[in-house]
């Protein structure tokens, strides 16, 4: 017999959009370092999710007040969504 543990994906870190210093950054959740510094929001989203599509995870940008504004899953979410 397998263990279900076993046949459980893995999902990789979620994709988080935040304010930086130098503009806004791309940041894998848990991650010491940002993947990218960009100038604005909107190039920080598109390459936000180019990585989650990548890596099949979801995508959060915050605004400067550190509110979720927008959220992209980009896997593992189901099929059919009753109602």
């Amino acid at each position: 017999m397998v263990s279900p543990i076993a046949i459980m994906p893995i999902t990789p870190p979620p994709v988080w959009i935040t304010p930086h210093e130098s503009g806004w950054q791309v940041k894998r959740e848990g991650a010491d370092r940002a993947s990218r510094v960009t100038q604005t929001q909107e190039q920080a989203w598109d390459a936000g999710n180019q990585i989650a599509k990548r890596e099949k995870t979801e995508v959060y940008l915050t605004g400067k007040n550190g509110r979720i504004r927008l959220r992209n899953s980009h896997g593992n979410d189901p099929r059919y969504i009753p109602g």
